[in-house]
């Protein structure tokens, strides 16, 4: 009963418009204040669910991605990939994919990717003659990739709750985050063929050589991260500030688009966004607490596992779960609260972990572009100036695909484990 009364709570203070992190503190406090326990016990458990040494890593991350957008690292891969692909038919769509799978590195977040390729390519691509549904539907399709490809703060998250080691999720996310940018990418071009939309003049191999230094220092940021925490150079945490070192120097001395004068200003909107992260981090252990407390993680388990034993029937459970959990809550809230309770009947039926966590963050992606809730959907279409209604249509095939790449996620584990077992081997 109290369960039932904590998850009502929250869904009624959601649609309030409460915040995300403040719904699940109030719930919790609702929570807390019946059932008569001590009021100091949610800063303990906030504390708890902040305290680690890996979470470090997300301020650092955060602000190397403020660092490089500021250093003009959007417009560079944007131009870079639009004169490799730009010639083809439906070239601005195909350019929009490619420049998230390269943003992908530099932000590790889908609404970063949606706002700041949305501000430019959704216009342009309407300019050029697409559709507005069509535009907001390929820019909000393909920023759930970014949070697939390394570097990642959901896999961050992911390890430090499976205390498994981040530098394999970020290998188990490389194929999944490649396979599903490229089967956007196909689906894009047979849409343009099939409606007629415009393609550019194919550029001279000169010009495609001198566009590519702009975007060569931006993809780098991924390869060092990557070498550096795989080769045990440094740790994710370490690794974000070098980030931070290689975002200031690129910036500064490379491009020579980032003005000292507005470093103090994308520092401070970097820690805007880190509190924002890190409350809700604190809330979300609180909740989770709460539910363990109620034996809800055993209840999930036990009803899940009561339907089928079978596990093809338990996967496409847990994936409709998720999918429906990713349509309206935060994915760091979900994780947090969500991953726990979860983990234990995927290696039930023989997931492994890294598996299981790279599956459950990009069902939480492709949530982020789900209606009727769906964030980078929402602000896409602002972008766009399209209706919700119009976009949520164009973004049927987009979701086809992209349920299409889950299911083999899901139930093909090489595509996720075969790189972190060739680094183990």
């Amino acid at each position: 009963m109290m369960a039932f009364m904590l998850f009502i709570s929250f869904i009624v203070f959601i649609f309030l418009g409460v915040p995300i992190a403040f719904s699940l503190g109030l719930s919790s406090l609702i929570y807390i204040l019946i059932m008569d326990i001590p009021l100091n016990i949610m800063v303990q458990k906030m504390f708890e669910g902040i305290n680690s040494f890996v979470l470090l890593c997300i301020p650092g991350f955060i602000l190397a991605g403020n660092l490089m957008n500021a250093g003009g690292i959007t417009s560079r891969i944007i131009d870079f990939t639009n004169k490799i692909v730009g010639h083809i038919r439906g070239g601005l769509g195909l350019a929009n994919v490619g420049s998230s799978m390269g943003f992908a590195g530099i932000s590790g977040t889908a609404l970063a990717d949606t706002a700041s390729i949305g501000s430019v390519m959704i216009p342009a691509m309407k300019r050029e003659g697409y559709d507005g549904p069509f535009a907001v539907a390929v820019t909000s399709s393909s920023s759930t990739v970014g949070p697939i490809i390394p570097p990642s703060l959901p896999m961050i998250i992911v390890g430090t709750l499976a205390t498994v080691s981040i530098g394999d999720l970020f290998l188990a996310g490389a194929v999944p985050g490649i396979l599903l940018g490229l089967s956007l990418m196909l689906l894009t071009y047979i849409i343009s063929v099939i409606k007629g939309y415009p393609k550019g003049e194919r550029q001279k191999l000169s010009v495609i050589i001198k566009a590519f230094p702009g975007a060569f220092w931006a993809l780098m940021m991924t390869v060092v991260i990557l070498v550096g925490i795989l080769s045990g150079i440094f740790t994710p945490t370490e690794a974000a500030i070098i980030a931070v070192v290689y975002a200031l120097i690129v910036g500064l001395f490379i491009y020579r688009d980032l003005k000292i004068t507005l470093i103090p200003k994308i520092m401070v909107d970097s820690m805007v966004s880190t509190a924002g992260i890190m409350l809700l981090v604190g809330f979300a252990n609180l909740y989770g607490w709460i539910l363990v407390s109620e034996q809800i993680p055993q209840l999930v388990a036990d009803t899940i596992l009561s339907i089928s034993g079978n596990a093809i029937v338990v996967i496409l459970l847990l994936n409709l779960l998720l999918l429906f959990i990713g349509t309206f809550m935060e994915t760091i809230a979900a994780l947090v609260i969500l991953f726990p309770v979860l983990l234990p009947v995927a290696t039930q039926i023989g997931m492994d972990p890294i598996q299981f966590g790279v599956m459950m963050v990009l069902n939480l992606m492709i949530g982020l572009s789900t209606p009727p809730v769906g964030v980078c959907l929402f602000v896409a279409s602002n972008i766009g100036r399209v209706s919700l209604v119009r976009a949520s249509i164009a973004l049927l095939p987009f979701l086809a695909v992209s349920l299409i790449v889950l299911l083999l996620v899901s139930f093909i584990p090489e595509i996720t484990l075969f790189l972190p077992n060739l680094l183990d081997s």
